[in-house]
């Protein structure tokens, strides 16, 4: 379950352990509250400790937090500070994303108007290796281009999403894959269970082609830094990576963001500092 730790208080967590859950992701972004302030998060770092505290308190063992980077007025030595006091936590599990801005947002506008100071290309290059460098030195295996875990305790559930497979949308607005189609289920938790009462509460449905399944399978699966199978690309479209995306993958071999393995091809440590570059060249 994901949870914010501004509106995650020991009742709420009690509720989520007697009701099956067994691992929480917690959504923390900084631990410097100025930057939370101009994201205009709800919570404070002493709500992101005590909603840590209680979740141990109560039994949950496996634990993760969401990081950002790149985000207005953040450096290199906010970055560090912040990751000083999430591994201090001694979780199992950390995800730290890059700010990417939206259109249709407030920081969308500002970024327009050059009112954003967002950190320059080469400063937060600079804070995505200090995170590599820190979490690996911390006993963390990075498994995705931003998720790290300790041994034994990557995110099985998101691994559906990089491996391509299927998965069930639980819940109000959810989002599932199943059979080569997509769902969202119906939005706002009363209408979720009226409509649940008349059958399957699906908002929208539409089907995958088979060419942007390819294409999501090498996008979404080159994250991994394992990387991409062969077999696996076989298994589910029945021809192999290199028939239909053969161009491709020899331009990113011969600039050595791709490396090819046994079983298939991954990025190589270059290429994963300019990841976005090749997932998008994999697209139609």
């Amino acid at each position: 379950m994901e949870a914010n730790p501004g509106t995650t208080d020991e009742d709420k967590l009690a509720v989520m352990k007697e009701g099956g859950v067994n691992r929480i992701s917690f959504g923390v972004q900084s631990f410097n509250n100025d930057l939370l302030a101009v994201i205009g998060r709800i919570h404070n770092t002493d709500d992101v400790h005590r909603s840590i505290a209680n979740a141990k308190k109560l039994g949950f063992d496996n634990l993760s937090i969401d990081l950002m980077f790149g985000l207005p007025k953040q450096t290199v030595e906010i970055m560090q500070a912040t990751l000083d006091e999430a591994l201090s936590l001694d979780l199992q599990h950390y995800s730290i994303y890059s700010l990417k801005v939206e259109e249709n947002t407030l920081f969308h506008t500002l970024f327009n108007k050059n009112q954003l100071p967002l950190p320059s290309e080469d400063e937060e290059v600079d804070m995505y290796e200090l995170i590599m460098k820190r979490l690996e030195a911390a006993g963390y295996k990075q498994y995705e281009i931003s998720n790290f875990a300790k041994p034994g305790r990557e995110s099985r559930h998101n691994s559906m999403y990089w491996r391509n497979r299927s998965y069930y949308g639980l819940g109000a607005g959810a989002h599932g894959y199943m059979n080569g189609q997509r769902h969202v289920n119906v939005k706002g938790i009363q209408p979720y269970i009226d409509a649940s009462k008349v059958g399957l509460p699906i908002m929208e449905q539409f089907e995958v082609s088979r060419q942007e399944a390819m294409e999501d399978f090498m996008m979404v699966g080159l994250r991994l830094l394992e990387g991409v199978r062969n077999a696996d690309f076989i298994e589910q479209f029945g021809v192999t990576i290199e028939s239909q995306f053969g161009e491709t993958l020899t331009g990113w071999l011969s600039k050595q963001l791709l490396e090819q393995t046994a079983e298939g091809y991954r990025l190589s440590k270059h290429g994963i500092l300019l990841g976005n570059e090749v997932f998008g060249s994999f697209l139609s």
